[in-house]
């Protein structure tokens, strides 16, 4: 008798437990719901802002008339202020259903997943079903009204060579057409002000592999005094080539029009077959040099891997520029830093190409 007693106890603070946990949950629920119709006001105000500038804009440029930007500017605080209203109603009902029923709604049972596959065993109600379900996306979170910062994938690629201090770069010692640059890396691209997106500010870090191919049968030759120069290979040369491979944080100022659209959950800016133009520079260091060389002797084919100093500079930086449409943008910089430290006569890479922003 005293084991069933304790049975009966355990039950039923188990029971009262339960509803008291169900009546805090539900309780909790509302007062999100009140939280929600806060931020429903805000962001309407803050479409409306956004709204009201564009209509501003296009007015200042001659775009339209005065009348014509007050029945705008009327018509576009008519729907927010309609969209307030019916989605506060819409707040207040679930308020209502869930304080009606202590919490206890029913749902839907809905399926909410990017791969879903089952099978029934048994006909009519009584079958049971089987599955397998991937990637379910039961706490999918709103999307953020309004995003100022996006992330590219970059790549680069084209031509490499060096400016060299009292010569012209038709007279540099590497050949124009076989030097050769590629760079990928990651970029930020923050919205600089509240109200446009004009300006961005792009920030991120780059892997660049500078790659030199000299000219006349000549590789690069480290010398006892710690400086290096290009000098004669003593046998034909099938490859020369010299490569420094630099992590760079590259920062730009990016100038350009972008379209915008909005819905009642986001504001969003589009640089889609947009023109822009980037303006900056970039710092980092060197990872590492090497130099490439194929060539034959005796009719036996050699390959040589040289992976030194060679006394090239350990701090890169530099200026940079790109400009074109939308993710394919003509592509220049330059290291403002010598190639060589303490050379007799300085050495600037230079590079010219296209960037791909993915």
């Amino acid at each position: 008798m005293r084991t069933i007693t304790m049975y009966l106890i355990v039950l039923l603070t188990l029971l009262l437990t339960q509803g008291l946990v169900a009546q805090e949950s539900y309780k909790e629920k509302i007062e999100t719901l009140e939280e929600q119709k806060l931020s429903i006001t805000r962001q309407e105000k803050e479409a409306l802002k956004f709204e009201i500038a564009e209509i501003v804009k296009q007015l200042e440029n001659g775009q339209i008339t005065e009348e014509e930007s007050n029945a705008l500017k009327m018509k576009a605080a008519e729907k927010r202020a309609l969209n307030i209203e019916e989605r506060i109603a819409i707040i207040d009902n679930k308020i209502s259903l869930l304080e009606r029923n202590n919490g206890d709604v029913k749902e839907l049972d809905t399926l909410n997943y990017k791969f879903a596959f089952e099978f029934g065993v048994g006909d009519g109600d009584d079958s049971k079903l089987f599955g397998i379900r991937i990637n379910e996306n039961k706490y999918r979170k709103e999307p953020v009204y309004d995003r100022r910062t996006y992330s590219d994938i970059v790549l680069a690629v084209g031509l490499n060579n060096t400016i060299i201090e009292g010569q012209s770069l038709n007279d540099s010692p590497y050949k124009i057409g076989g030097s050769r640059f590629f760079e990928m890396g990651w970029q930020w691209r923050t919205r600089v002000f509240k109200n446009t997106n004009f300006l961005r500010f792009n920030y991120g870090f780059s892997f660049q592999f500078n790659g030199l191919k000299p000219k006349d049968n000549q590789y690069l030759v480290s010398l006892e005094n710690g400086q290096s120069e290009l000098q004669e290979f003593e046998y034909d040369l099938d490859k020369s080539k010299f490569r420094m491979d630099n992590l760079v944080f590259p920062m730009h100022f990016e100038f350009g029009p972008s379209k915008l659209s909005t819905t009642d959950k986001t504001i969003r800016y589009s640089l889609h077959n947009k023109f822009r133009v980037g303006l900056g520079g970039y710092v980092g260091f060197n990872l590492g040099t090497r130099q490439k060389l194929k060539y034959t002797i005796d009719g036996e084919k050699v390959k040589d891997k040289l992976k030194r100093s060679y006394n090239t500079n350990d701090l890169i930086y530099g200026l940079s520029a790109y400009a074109g449409v939308e993710g394919v943008l003509l592509y220049v910089k330059y290291d403002l830093n010598p190639i060589f430290k303490d050379a007799a006569v300085d050495q600037r890479n230079i590079s010219l190409g296209l960037r791909f922003d993915l």
